[in-house]
């Protein structure tokens, strides 16, 4: 057979579920496969570890969430929109020690990887000048790749974040209908996400197919209005260095403050200006400040109508 005999492990099509780097190594790879195991016997130098740098997956969750629920970031907009960038882009800025973050200090990420694999097309190297990421492929998969970053504040406290980084086709499909199977990855984040960032691209707004971009993000506009609730929802125009026309922009806005009135707007760019400023460096980081400043909705339960003032009688049966 050419797959592991637990349930929760795809290798080798993903990292060993119970950490070994070489899933040869593995005793439930053996069981299975035990001409392959004689060719990969553990040397005693494996790192076993419960996460491989990578991108998480649904499967990959348990051990993150185990101190406490990650706040999800659902990154929302069309193929090419920027939404993969927007991520690398403020990657670097924490390499750099460039990113603010508020209070908060950079404490770990479990998936490491997964932010260089994103970030390293803005890289700089000899030879090559910076590029952007790869379009990120629509799978078919049920869930997107989901990176991690931990913070902590100045009094210690941590809190965890998972970015949402999802194809643009998922929720193209998703806001046209709900159902589509295409659209099960779309749902998840809809259903999940704590905050999210709707975004708008100015490069589409602005195209010879402008009229077919504006009519989709009205369509995404009002899915995600919908699926929101009273989470918290962010504007983002991502590529701000395109100018679109005025009345295009005027219609985009009154789209989503129509529908989600409170909703704040950024415009942000990594093109870098010829002049030197620093205002598209300062907005990726104000977006950033106020994604981490989200915290989850609380339930608010039901005064308590109580003659006894101790609550441990409160409750108790008359």
């Amino acid at each position: 057979m050419t797959s592991c005999s637990r349930t929760t492990c795809f290798a080798p099509d993903s990292t060993c579920d119970l950490g070994h780097l070489d899933h040869t190594c593995c005793s439930a790879w053996r069981k299975e496969t035990g001409a392959e195991a004689k060719r990969g016997e553990s040397t005693g130098s494996d790192l076993l570890l419960p996460w491989s740098g990578s991108a998480l997956g649904l499967t990959d969750l348990g051990f993150v969430v185990g101190c406490q629920k990650p706040l999800l970031v659902g990154i929302i907009g069309p193929q090419n929109a920027g939404k993969t960038t927007l991520l690398a882009a403020w990657y670097l800025l924490l390499c750099r020690g460039l990113a603010r973050a508020g209070m908060r200090q950079f404490s770990g990420s479990y998936s490491l990887a997964g932010w260089e694999a994103v970030a390293s097309a803005l890289r700089w190297s000899p030879g090559q000048p910076p590029n952007f990421p790869p379009h990120t492929t629509s799978r078919g998969g049920r869930s997107p790749g989901l990176l991690h970053l931990g913070f902590r504040d100045l009094a210690g406290k941590g809190c965890s974040y998972l970015f949402a980084d999802a194809p643009g086709e998922w929720f193209q499909k998703w806001a046209v209908n709900r159902e589509a199977v295409d659209g099960e990855g779309a749902r998840w984040v809809a259903e999940h996400a704590d905050v999210f960032l709707l975004i708008a691209d100015r490069g589409a707004l602005s195209g010879v197919n402008m009229g077919s971009a504006r009519n989709s993000f009205q369509l995404l506009a009002h899915r995600l209005s919908v699926e929101a609730g009273n989470r918290p929802v962010a504007l983002v125009w991502t590529k701000s260095d395109i100018s679109i026309a005025s009345e295009m922009e005027a219609m985009v806005r009154k789209t989503v403050l129509d529908l989600m009135p409170n909703t704040p707007e950024f415009s942000v760019s990594v093109r870098a200006d010829s002049e030197g400023d620093s205002s598209d460096l300062n907005v990726l980081q104000d977006l950033l400040d106020w994604t981490l400043d989200v915290r989850r909705n609380l339930i608010c339960l039901p005064a308590v109508q109580s003659s006894v003032p101790d609550p441990l009688f409160m409750f108790g049966t008359r």
